[in-house]
């Protein structure tokens, strides 16, 4: 099984549509439970994503075991059965990301997400080199995540695409504006550029007159019409929808995400849950929402008409 999109196709057609990130499904003892998660990337094919995000955060990458990894890309691969781009995660240290890399690879995916390596700061020029190791240990195309303690400057970025001719895409999780005005000035269309806050649709606006068509849409999980609703709004700088859908949802939503540290996934497969798509519990070290959350979360999603959103 191997992907049929060149790094250049993969990145230019995730750029053209909002981004899926589904969740994982995990089971009663937390093992990965795969018929569940296949029907979940079924009914989000329904809602015409633009890419598939395979074991990515909002899918609990950071708690997956590499064989767990290849097995959701795998079943991501199946499933989307060549109509949208499969991009799998892929981190951790030099040796295990390549191997990973190589795995999402044999495993079907079009693409690879590179997250930050495990733990430690590095400076500019280790950052490159486990980047650039990546980028060689495999043919697809590589989306750089930049946040934490992977945040690359506008010339080491250069550098980086320079070299490594797969390296087509950088999400951003940082949030400064100077950071892109100036990687996008230097570097302009050599890159598709995904919007990678948490909750993205909040900096959806600003960030598309920076030149970042798409975003990793975590809400998609469990209201993909409004999901979409929103995207549209945004792509066509409609000021007034956007603002609505801000206040009617987005920021509230963002409220009881902030209550507590990984509520930003946990909010997910909590809303998930609430549409009657059940995903499983978040594994250790996350939490679950707990009882007013989940209350708060329900109030809001009742809240919301996701047909009329979506018009």
């Amino acid at each position: 099984m191997a992907s049929q999109l060149t790094p250049a196709e993969m990145a230019a057609s995730i750029g053209k549509g909002l981004l899926s990130f589904p969740v994982t499904h995990f089971d009663e003892h937390l093992a990965f439970d795969v018929d569940p998660f296949r029907r979940h990337v079924s009914w989000l094919m329904e809602h015409g994503p633009a890419g598939v995000f395979a074991a990515g955060g909002t899918g609990e990458f950071f708690s997956l075991t590499p064989a767990e990894v290849e097995k959701v890309v795998r079943a991501s691969v199946e499933e989307t059965a060549g109509r949208v781009p499969v991009i799998a995660g892929v981190g951790y240290g030099r040796g295990i990301a390549q191997t990973m890399a190589k795995s999402a690879e044999a495993a079907g995916a079009d693409g690879i997400l590179l997250l930050p390596p495990y733990l430690m700061r590095s400076e500019q020029e280790g950052l490159a080199a486990h980047i650039e190791d990546v980028c060689r240990s495999t043919k697809l195309g590589v989306i750089v995540y930049n946040r934490d303690n992977a945040i690359l400057t506008d010339e080491t970025l250069a550098g980086l695409c320079d070299r490594c001719p797969n390296l087509v895409g950088f999400k951003d999780g940082v949030g400064d504006i100077e950071l892109m005005v100036r990687i996008q000035a230097r570097l302009g269309d050599r890159l598709v550029y995904v919007g990678g806050l948490p909750t993205a649709e909040t900096f959806a606006l600003p960030y598309l007159e920076l030149g970042v068509t798409t975003y990793s849409s975590a809400i998609f999980n469990f209201i993909p019409e409004f999901a979409q609703g929103f995207y549209a709004a945004v792509r066509r700088r409609d000021h007034e929808q956007v603002l609505a859908g801000l206040r009617d949802f987005v920021l509230p939503y963002t409220r009881i995400r902030d209550r507590a540290k990984g509520y930003a996934v946990s909010i997910v497969k909590a809303g998930v849950s609430l549409v009657g798509r059940p995903a499983g519990s978040v594994r250790p070290p996350l939490t679950d929402l707990d009882q007013r959350s989940m209350a708060d979360l329900q109030a809001l999603l009742e809240k919301i008409s996701t047909p009329a959103a979506a018009a």
